[in-house]
């Protein structure tokens, strides 16, 4: 009898610890823009798959992308393409990072709802961020002189804004760095004579988006390509992703499944 007990003991640990060990946690960091999708999508999986624990933070792409590199991180969530020395480092550690587009957005200057501007050029935002444009009645605004909000050099959003923007120029010394595209809403919502700029998910009413050329951008112009500050958004693994990373992955890349929690965090889905 009391070997039947040891038996049974042995086998109910053995479900147990089965059990334990096919149970799955899946680690995502990275961009802060990308993070709402990430939430909105991980919060869905696992509803439907209670037995994976998901775990999401927002440190910036550069950040997500170092501890993909490291192996501290599952998925890398980015807001750029990754570049070539980062592609060489991962490689050198061992793995090869494999890119999956999961939305479409375009990055909006944001000014201060009480701001009379609705509209700058390229050239223009280019002169704010540079420092040639130093006050607001330079653009036809009031009097006031022109507070620059950024994002940090860590942030694949500053990268393409320095990119498209800046065209490989520097912010100016005096601009006001930022962690986070909320941090930036934040800080313009509080400053009347402050400028920013935030992916289209990030958009609330405490802020005012302005056109660019012409074009204001939403979902069709993000699209069709007229807007001029446009990209993709990303996540990476560490190589050809397996369990349940790829059917996460394959989750939120589905037309009627994932995709529809990018449009609900405010972003511009694949289809």
């Amino acid at each position: 009898m009391r070997l039947k007990f040891f038996f049974l003991a042995v086998l109910l640990a053995a479900c147990f610890t089965s059990g334990t060990v096919l149970a799955e946690s899946i680690k995502i960091d990275g961009s802060t823009t990308v993070l709402p999708v990430a939430q909105k999508v991980a919060e869905a999986y696992m509803k439907e798959h209670p037995e994976v624990n998901i775990a999401v933070s927002g440190g910036g792409s550069g950040n997500g992308i170092k501890a993909l590199i490291d192996a501290a991180t599952d998925i890398a969530d980015s807001s750029r393409f990754m570049k070539n020395e980062e592609v060489k480092l991962a490689v050198d550690k061992g793995t090869y990072p494999v890119p999956f587009a999961i939305a479409h957005d375009c990055i909006i200057p944001i000014v201060n709802p009480s701001h009379p501007l609705n509209n700058v050029t390229m050239d223009q935002l280019k002169g704010i961020y540079t420092g040639e444009i130093k006050n607001w009645k330079e653009l036809g605004g009031p009097d006031g002189a022109i507070v620059v909000i950024s994002r940090d050099t860590s942030s694949g959003t500053y990268e393409v804004w320095e990119e498209k923007v800046l065209k490989g120029a520097r912010v100016f010394p005096g601009a006001l760095l930022q962690a986070s595209s909320g941090a930036i809403v934040q800080a313009v919502s509080k400053n009347k004579n402050a400028i920013g700029y935030v992916g289209i998910g990030y958009l609330d009413k405490s802020v005012k988006g302005i056109s660019v050329n012409g074009i204001p951008g939403t979902e069709e112009t993000t699209l069709n390509g007229t807007f001029a500050i446009s990209r993709p958004l990303f996540m990476f693994t560490r190589g050809w992703p397996s369990g349940d990373t790829l059917k996460f992955i394959n989750f939120v890349l589905h037309p009627q499944r994932g995709q529809k929690y990018v449009k609900e965090a405010g972003f511009v889905p694949l289809y």
